[in-house]
């Protein structure tokens, strides 16, 4: 399948013919700079495409939220670039924002509001979820993940922070795929290292690096491996061991955040699994299962 062309709608120039999207799609710093998740930028736009959603993006209007700069401290840039944003999408007259980044999400939803941007903030896998359950997405005549091992990692910002659990899993179910839960998920999941303006700076000294850590559960709960999650501290999977050295058709760590995508990815690397484990987002899922070439 040849990869579609697509003119992503420009807020100017929606604004210059007098036009308001439906939404705007906060594509954020990691979707637009990072070459890894840019891959899941294209994969949401194709879907929003597909489904028929007016949309747009700020593009060169769009600065970083200041997320970074708050959690390392910096109140005072934290505000000029959240004051910057505010009067953009303000000046646009915008009420409905949806993104990728978790940590976009938490910065627009909880800490705009207090210096006057206020918006319906959804994160995309609650959006996605909501195209399922209007029966616009179907996950159907693309690729068939029937039979294969997914477990997803939850992020800090969008489940501990936003108590948001059930919207990435209600995404994952419709792929008819093997489900596996980690022992540390949902409100008692460990974070993939990177929260709290870690993701800028090298770990402090200790045994082990926390997305090692948070790698090797997601691997030995896809491999059903007991002694493993035991040794983690986790809980014995309910999955079935797989025979020693057996490649499982290509499992999934699903991800909904560009943080933890780089951690969990740096993870499986460091213990040598990229050929048998990959570690996707869950709009690049759904655009597969969709038939939509990203």
């Amino acid at each position: 399948m040849e990869k579609r062309q697509i003119n992503v709608p420009m807020m100017a120039d929606l604004a210059a013919r007098g036009e308001t999207p439906e939404v705007l799609f906060w594509v954020g710093c990691a979707g637009a700079f990072d070459d890894r998740y840019k891959r899941v930028t294209r994969a949401f736009v194709r879907i929003l495409e597909h489904v028929g959603v007016n949309y747009a993006v700020l593009g060169m209007e769009e600065s970083c939220t200041g997320d970074p700069a708050k959690r390392a401290g910096n109140e005072f840039l934290f505000q000029m670039q959240a004051m910057q944003n505010i009067t953009t999408l303000n000046g646009y007259g915008i009420k409905k924002v949806v993104t990728a980044c978790p940590h976009c999400f938490n910065t627009i939803k909880n800490e705009y509001p207090a210096l006057g941007g206020e918006y319906e903030v959804i994160h995309h896998s609650t959006f996605l979820q909501q195209l399922i359950n209007e029966g616009k997405v179907t996950a159907e005549g693309g690729e068939s993940f029937k039979g294969r091992r997914i477990t997803f990692h939850d992020s800090c910002y969008l489940g501990r922070a936003n108590n948001i659990y059930e919207a990435p899993r209600a995404v994952l179910e419709v792929l008819d795929a093997d489900l596996l839960e980690m022992k540390r998920c949902k409100t008692n999941g460990l974070c993939c290292g990177a929260g709290g303006a870690q993701m800028w700076k090298e770990p402090e000294p200790g045994k082990k690096d926390v997305n090692v850590e948070r790698a090797e559960e997601a691997l030995a709960t896809l491999d059903g491996n007991a002694e493993v999650l035991r040794n983690l501290q986790g809980a014995e999977s309910t999955s079935p061991a797989l025979p020693a050295g057996s490649n499982h058709g290509g499992s999934v760590i699903a991800v909904a955040c560009p943080f933890c995508m780089t951690m969990m990815a740096d993870g499986v690397k460091n213990k040598e699994r990229e050929a048998d484990v990959q570690v996707f987002d869950l709009a690049e899922l759904i655009a597969s299962a969709e038939g939509l070439n990203a």
